[in-house]
């Protein structure tokens, strides 16, 4: 199974972003979409953004990803 999880896009740079999740900043590729902006959310998987996400999705999906990990520890 494979997860990709919504990031919050902080800067671009061409070919990579930096991303932010939960507070943890990452630099992504963002080759594979087109129009990638700064406070766009993401779906990141393997280090590539595969789609764009809108904020209201991205929130609810981050929202259950925190309570499944809070329940699993």
């Amino acid at each position: 199974m494979c997860l990709a999880v919504p990031y919050k896009i902080i800067s671009t740079d061409d070919t990579k972003a930096i991303a932010d999740v939960f507070g943890v900043r990452k630099e992504i590729d963002i080759r594979v979409i087109e129009n990638v902006n700064v406070d766009d959310y993401v779906l990141v998987h393997a280090g590539f953004a595969i789609q764009k996400m809108s904020q209201k999705e991205a929130k609810i999906t981050l929202k259950l990803l925190r309570e499944v990990s809070e329940k699993s520890i």
